[in-house]
């Protein structure tokens, strides 16, 4: 079986585990004060053009939205967030389980807009009992979204100012982050990413590291004791060096672009045969992420030689996804796109 479920399947850039032998004897410091988590932070700052930034590095997604979200908040407060997105869909409630309720709104096509949250803020301050309610003090996006579509620049920048306007801040999760900067529908830079966020992290798991999430904190109000907080929630790791090195090799030769950029253009060749096939795909992705629309016998084809996900229901017909990734071999590519030639 030739898998295209996700972007996780495989285990990490050669690179990474070539570099990981060659320190594997290193003696260094723990909790991520080693030579390498340091060289890494640096690599970070200068790559997105902001040496006041604070770079902590974590193993998952899940944990570092938990951490990162629940630093931010006062213990009334919630984050506001696309019904699809990680937080309010896919973490089991961990948002939930700091106190912090996630305010849910509806997306189109996986995003949110400045408007929504105009509204949804207005409302609350206007209610007679908004105290009686959870306040909102945090807007959630993930970049791409879950769907794989994409924030434009105009769209973020409405964002950053209805949240610097009503005081909340603007966290981007960026689990597939390289994918979306590799998309030729993408007109935002990783630079604009950090000066438009008060956080936002580089996602490592899903882009070619073994493990591990790069948060970037641009704003001054949430850097003070952050360490803490990982500490407190069980995310220090001791061999912090293991994170390091991972991320001091994806930002060296700016390999974490190279390889992502190779997924997208994977992607989007699966998407062209799709498309030549005269079969709809659902979404607008462009990114690493392709949502074809296919009948049950289309899927019970495929399914013989490939391992993708079910996505939904549109229909009578179902919503699938296929999932490039930075692993993706050229050969494995070629046979599944003479498999829909042949559907």
């Amino acid at each position: 079986m030739i898998y295209f479920q996700c972007d996780y399947a495989e285990g990490a850039d050669a690179h990474i585990l070539s570099r990981l032998v060659e320190t594997n004897m290193e003696q260094s410091e723990g909790y991520g004060l080693d030579k390498h988590s340091i060289r890494a932070k640096e690599l970070i700052k200068k790559r997105i053009g902001r040496k006041d930034a604070d770079v902590h590095f974590l193993v998952g997604g899940t944990e570092t939205n938990r951490i990162a979200i629940s630093a931010a908040l006062r213990p009334y407060q919630g984050v506001l967030s696309p019904d699809t997105g990680h937080i309010a869909a896919h973490e089991t409630g961990a948002i939930e389980s700091t106190g912090h309720k996630v305010l849910a709104l509806p997306n189109t096509d996986g995003k949110i807009s400045a408007p929504q949250v105009r509204e949804y803020v207005m409302e609350h301050y206007e209610s007679p009992t908004a105290e009686h309610t959870v306040q909102p003090g945090m807007v959630y996006i993930s970049f791409p979204t879950e769907s794989g579509t994409l924030y434009s620049k105009e769209e973020l920048k409405a964002l950053r100012d209805v949240t610097k306007e009503h005081g909340l801040y603007l966290y981007i999760d960026g689990a597939r982050l390289g994918y979306a900067l590799a998309s030729l529908k993408c007109d935002v830079t990783i630079e604009e990413i950090a000066d438009l966020s008060d956080m936002f992290y580089i996602g490592g798991t899903k882009c070619g590291a073994l493990f591990g999430e790069a948060l970037v904190i641009l704003n001054d109000n949430l850097k003070k004791d952050f360490r803490y907080m990982i500490k407190q929630n069980g995310a220090l790791l001791a061999k912090g060096r293991m994170l390091g090195i991972q991320f001091e090799t994806l930002f060296e030769d700016d390999r974490y672009f190279k390889i992502t950029e190779s997924a997208v253009e994977k992607a989007l060749r699966i998407r062209s045969a799709f498309e030549k096939k005269g079969i709809e795909l659902w979404g607008t992705s462009y990114t690493n992420q392709q949502f074809p629309i296919l009948t049950d016998e289309q899927i019970r084809k495929l399914e013989k030689d490939f391992v993708f996900e079910v996505w939904g229901k549109a229909g009578e017909k179902t919503i699938v996804r296929f999932c490039t990734s930075w692993a993706t071999e050229e050969e494995n590519l070629k046979v599944l796109l003479t498999a829909i030639e042949n559907l």
